[in-house]
């Protein structure tokens, strides 16, 4: 298995070999991910992971310790070992990777906005509710139903694409250009798992 933390650099575009357009997202990696402990079924933890921490200058009794730690729940503990650095030559082109990330803040959205609602038509005596949710209840039982679309907070969600490929890879940068968009804003951290 493959893991890595990675920040989003920018959109760009690739040339492939039958001379298409590929839209690609460059992502940069963290230079020092390392493992930092390996959980299994048997211990106290009751659950199969792998942990990473990244960017190792925080300075305990004269120890260097990560600012950044996550966990990679897997169903099976990889051939890796406490202390094992992740570097780039790990990913090959082609690849397919899972990548989650945070995405940008839209702050409060109506439904038009939040849910792609197509809106009241501005004709007929329409008046003020053109991009208005409309009804959201019934007679019987007299509240709102969960789940129901409605105006509220847009974004800052945390979004999981998978099967996206690496198209190209530059170690002299530790940079990768992933097929597509990635969620959040330039300088988003995400995670990788391959």
């Amino acid at each position: 298995m493959k893991f890595s933390f990675a920040q989003k650099l920018e959109m760009s575009q690739v040339f492939s070999d039958e001379g298409r357009v590929v839209p690609v997202t460059k992502i940069k990696l963290f230079d020092d991910v390392r493992v930092t402990a390996l959980f299994s079924d048997k211990d106290p933890q009751k659950y199969t992971a792998v942990q990473l921490g990244a960017q190792f200058t925080k300075k305990i009794n004269d120890t260097e310790r990560p600012r950044i730690i996550r966990e990679f729940r897997v169903s099976k503990l990889p051939e890796l070992t406490v202390g094992d650095s992740l570097t780039i030559e790990q990913f090959n082109v082609g690849d397919k990777i899972v990548i989650q990330g945070e995405a940008k803040g839209k702050g409060f959205a109506g439904v038009v906005k939040r849910h792609g609602f197509h809106g009241a038509d501005a004709t007929h005596g329409t008046k003020h509710v053109e991009r208005a949710g409309g009804s959201i209840g019934s007679g019987f039982p007299q509240h709102v139903l969960k789940g129901r679309k409605m105006p509220g907070r847009d974004g800052n969600a945390t979004l999981t694409l998978k099967n996206i490929e690496v198209v190209e890879i530059d170690p002299d940068n530790n940079v990768l250009m992933v097929k597509g968009p990635m969620p959040g804003a330039r300088g988003t951290f995400l995670k990788i798992v391959g």
